[in-house]
């Protein structure tokens, strides 16, 4: 009999389109891989450095230390410092996770009850959803809607979403997958409701710095009266670039962190010995070393934006994603995808289930994975598929 918590998991489709496209690329290398977070720019020289000598380090192999290396520790204590204008301790308010997406879990089965009410926006990475469930939560989601060519939070349907249920509220930004970049009136109203329900903000701040068009990029446990409430949840995987690192970090109050420290040790009990010191020194590199790849990842995106110019595709204001409205063209998300994939010659995520009011109408690019001279014609490719 499959478990209760399992009853309304859905699976997240990238999976699935990405082993389709694994196979069709081995017979046609032009398939645009679109379908899945990853990204061709390297990590920094010093993280590969760093991974090479941790190697043939003892002290790399080890269980020790269980809430992760002092290193990395440190590193992450200043990293989320700088970027909230505050001072963390990193030993009574740092951990070490096997990737932020773990950091999120043991977050929330540290934080969150069975029947908790959960706040995250609407689309959400459905992976961030079903780990709301397997912690109990139940997800409450707040539509995005299109305001002047981009995404805006509903913030009227964010106070009637909050209840004497809401224990916490999962917020990504830039989010993924609309890309869409909170602003400062959006995180106040965050950060007001959160204080008025007397909830956790938990922050995945896994693209924080990925930001374009000059955007500012603000963190929420900076604003006032929030950084005892707000727990950081930071990644190596997209703006270092270090995804097969499988490294993470949660930053938070001294008061939650001993029991989000059980909750890691109880699940994975270590991280990747290896990669840890690596993930310290890309953090210690220059900021240019971020924004240099955000200006790649710009380019690419604005070359999809502007040869799907006439379609209803809403830009990315960060992030490695956006999203283009199929439903507005007569279409479902999954029929969509498919036919992208088999005519277009373009792998594609639909988004059924990472939304309700932004979910199958809408299909996910991933632009970071590919160059701008493959995505160079890709409107006649996109057009093809879907007007045939």
């Amino acid at each position: 009999m499959r478990p209760a918590r399992l009853t309304d998991m859905p699976g997240i489709a990238v999976d699935r389109v990405g082993t389709e496209a694994d196979r069709r690329a081995a017979e046609d290398p032009s398939i645009l891989r679109l379908e899945n977070l990853d990204t061709d720019l390297r990590p920094p020289a010093a993280a590969i450095a760093a991974t090479q000598a941790a190697a043939e380090r003892d002290d790399c192999n080890s269980y020790l230390p269980f809430l992760g290396q002092d290193p990395l520790r440190q590193a992450a204590a200043a990293h989320v410092g700088r970027r909230a204008g505050l001072d963390y301790d990193w030993q009574s308010q740092v951990i070490v996770t096997a990737g932020g997406l773990n950091g999120i879990l043991v977050t929330l089965l540290a934080t969150i009850d069975v029947g908790d009410d959960v706040i995250l926006t609407d689309p959400t990475y459905i992976g961030m959803i079903n780990r709301v469930r397997l912690a109990g939560g139940v997800p409450k989601l707040v539509p995005f809607v299109r305001e002047a060519g981009e995404w805006r939070l509903d913030l009227d349907a964010l106070r009637a979403a909050v209840t004497t249920k809401t224990r916490a509220f999962l917020i990504m930004s830039p989010s993924m997958p609309s890309g869409a970049v909170l602003t400062q009136a959006e995180w106040t109203a965050i950060a007001e409701l959160s204080a008025e329900a007397d909830a956790w903000l938990i922050f995945n701040a896994a693209m924080e710095r990925i930001v374009y068009d000059g955007r500012e990029a603000i963190h929420p446990a900076g604003l006032p009266e929030m950084a005892g409430r707000t727990i950081t949840v930071g990644s190596a995987s997209k703006e270092l670039r270090m995804i097969g690192w499988r490294v993470g970090w949660v930053v938070g109050p001294a008061a939650v962190m001993p029991d989000i420290g059980l909750v890691s040790i109880s699940d994975v009990v270590t991280q990747v010995g290896i990669g840890q010191g690596a993930a310290a020194a890309a953090l210690a590199e220059p900021e240019r070393d971020v924004a240099d790849a955000v200006a790649e990842w710009q380019r690419r995106r604005d070359v999809i934006v502007t040869e799907l110019g006439d379609l209803p595709l809403t830009p990315a204001a960060g992030s490695w994603s956006m999203m283009l409205d199929v439903g507005a063209l007569g279409l479902d998300s999954e029929t969509a995808s498919q036919r992208l994939m088999d005519i277009g010659r373009i792998a594609a995520t639909p988004m059924v289930n990472w939304g309700v009011v932004n979910g199958d109408r809408f299909i996910r690019f991933v632009f970071s994975n590919e160059p701008v001279d493959r995505l160079t014609g890709i409107g006649e490719r996109v057009r093809t598929a879907l007007f045939r």
